[in-house]
């Protein structure tokens, strides 16, 4: 279904038929944080009921414990890193937006791989969107099936964080589990550049983390559709699609 949209007064045409969702499940592989695998249980309620109907029950009745930050792709408020409690299901207020992709070739530095503003800006043409969505390269397809627990993986130098903000990204996607370093002793800065924390806080930005797009989705405009689970946290179970787009 071919439609058109409108962004700050220029029409975009994209077709809903060409969904690509780049989203990771909860699964009990893809995972991050040095936490167990999500654990999916038939509820059992003494010897008169078991939500299995391959155990016996009328049923499928699962309980399952998970955490958003280390389980599948999900998406954060400020409230991750702030006292005050924030909620990012009252933050996500809308679900559509032009969002721009970009893949970012990572930078060495001693044990670590980077990503740097100038890299960033080599790359990216700012243009409409809100959401920047990155890539960041090389793109191995191990990213969308993996335990990254102790792997030390690529993340944002807080200069591109503050880059992206600065230049009014209101939601940030990104392949990592994390914009920041793993071990990174409780630093946090790139969570809080992009948040402009604390200076002057940016309640409605998010940042969605442990996405993958396939090398055969090209770079470019996109629109997004980005729908959050609905849970009071900081963070929450996340289903970012994309729709290819043009003027």
């Amino acid at each position: 279904m071919r439609t058109t949209l409108t962004f700050n007064n220029k029409n975009y045409q994209t077709n809903l038929n060409q969904p690509i969702d780049i989203s990771l499940a909860v699964t009990d592989v893809t995972r991050a944080w040095y936490i167990n695998p999500p654990v999916f249980e038939p509820v059992r309620l003494g010897t008169d009921f078991i939500g299995s109907v391959a155990e016996g029950g009328s049923v499928n009745f699962r309980n399952v414990t998970f955490n958003p930050h280390a389980h599948g792709t999900h998406t954060e408020c400020l409230g991750h890193v702030t006292k005050e409690v924030h909620s990012v299901n009252k933050i996500i207020k809308e679900h559509w937006f032009l969002a721009q992709l970009v893949t970012v070739p990572v930078q060495k530095f001693k044990d670590d791989e980077i990503l740097t503003a100038t890299a960033l800006s080599e790359k990216w043409l700012p243009g409409e969107e809100t959401a920047l969505i990155l890539r960041t390269s090389p793109n191995n397809p191990a990213k969308a099936n993996q335990n990254v627990s102790n792997s030390n993986w690529p993340f944002l130098d807080a200069e591109a964080a503050k880059l992206i903000c600065e230049r009014g990204i209101k939601h940030l996607l990104i392949d990592q589990p994390s914009v920041d370093k793993e071990e990174d002793g409780g630093a946090l800065l790139a969570h809080k550049a992009f948040w402009n924390i604390p200076e002057n806080p940016r309640k409605e930005a998010t940042i969605t983390e442990l996405i993958y797009i396939p090398d055969e989705v090209e770079d470019g405009l996109y629109l997004l559709n980005l729908q959050v689970a609905a849970m009071e946290n900081d963070a929450a179970p996340s289903r970012p699609v994309i729709f290819k787009c043009k003027i």
